[in-house]
């Protein structure tokens, strides 16, 4: 009896020993692993879904494009609607704008440009007679490559190869005819089902306040984009208006196509404004025969982009439409390193489309703070 009582006191010391040990141990806490687990996730399906749209370029960016303009032009589907006008009428009419209007200014553009690509030979001379001052740091960099490479290696002189500069330029136009295909017919088939794609979207969701929420994203996207797109053409008209006359007012050739091309990259924020300053320095070099001459259509534009970026622009648009420059400015790198110059277009109404999802799916919530 008493060899029994004395092993159950032993397993029960034991026992609260390793109770007691336990107790001591500090739990290992596992709180921070779902929060890890959900990041690691997140981060893989951010990296999986750019390297879709990567690869997806072909198809996405002449669909976006057309998703885009009609969301623009939805207001005007609308309002066709109301005035009675058959759904297919207003596609075809707002198809053919879109068509005649695209293809205005490729041809306004094409002329000039066929016209310097058959100039290139001359147009490496003069830039090169214009920049003989650089001849002794050039010569030195010539004496360091000369040390350095092979013998074979080794060239003489600055030229242009005309076959380098049309082989990239032939590689951008090929796929560039598909995707127009791809764009026109996109754009067309969202104009003519826009209505039912409202509709499928909204019965997509089961309870009231899903197809209430969703209504207000399309329509307040739909707004949005309009009233940006509507009031940046307009400014930028009048930059190409301002470009034509510079070109026009300093001497360069064609200044209607000037005021094209700064119609055109004023949708770029930042990026095109410079493109187009070194565009026309550029061309000045070529043009005129001093270094100063060339640079007064570069200052001039300058001068007036720098006043329509920072006075006119923001007092027409208005804080309703302003954007945070540091998302423009983000946005416009990602969608140009993904997309390349197309999504140097699209940067701005994707952010509007990405701030106004944002803005109805996660509400903001309490007092707003002053400032």
């Amino acid at each position: 009896m008493n060899v029994r009582q004395d092993a159950h006191e032993g397993a029960k010391q034991r026992s609260l020993r390793t109770a007691d040990a336990d107790a001591a141990t500090p739990a290992y806490d596992q709180g921070d692993w779902p929060l890890a687990s959900q990041v690691a996730i997140c981060g893989i399906f951010l990296i999986v879904f750019i390297a879709a749209l990567e690869l997806a370029r072909p198809v996405l960016l002449p669909v976006t494009f057309a998703f885009v303009i009609g969301f623009m032009l939805g207001p005007l589907s609308s309002k066709a609607k109301e005035w009675g006008v058959p759904p297919i009428l207003t596609a075809i009419v707002l198809w053919l704008m879109v068509i005649v209007i695209v293809y205005g200014v490729i041809a306004l553009l094409a002329a000039p440009a066929m016209d310097w690509i058959g100039k290139a030979p001359e147009i490496g001379q003069n830039i090169k007679d214009k920049f003989h001052f650089l001849n002794r740091p050039l010569q030195a960099l010539q004496d360091v490559r000369n040390a350095i490479l092979p013998e074979d290696q080794k060239s003489t002189g600055i030229g242009i190869d005309i076959v380098s500069f049309v082989q990239p330029v032939l590689t951008i136009i090929t796929p560039a005819i598909g995707q127009s295909f791809i764009f026109f017919g996109a754009l067309f088939f969202f104009l003519l089902g826009r209505a039912r794609l409202r509709h499928a979207i909204v019965a997509h969701f089961d309870d009231h306040a899903g197809r209430l929420r969703a209504l207000k994203i399309m329509n307040d996207m739909e707004h949005s984009l309009t009233s940006y797109l509507s009031v940046v053409t307009v400014i930028n008209f009048v930059v190409g208006l301002a470009g034509m006359a510079i070109a026009f007012a300093v001497g360069l050739p064609s200044p209607v196509a000037w005021g094209v091309l700064a119609f055109i990259l004023n949708f770029i924020p930042y990026i095109g404004a410079l493109i187009m300053e070194v565009v026309l320095l550029a061309v000045g070099l070529v043009t005129f025969p001093t270094l100063t001459h060339a640079l007064i259509g570069p200052l001039l534009y300058l001068a007036f982009t720098t006043a329509e970026g920072h006075f006119i622009t923001p007092s027409i648009m208005g804080r309703q439409l302003t954007l945070i420059p540091l998302t423009v400015f983000l946005s416009l790198i990602f969608w140009t390193w993904l997309w390349g110059p197309a999504g140097a277009f699209l940067a701005v109404p994707l952010l509007i489309v990405s701030t106004v999802s944002i803005r109805h799916i996660f509400p903001e919530e309490g007092a707003v703070l002053p400032g």
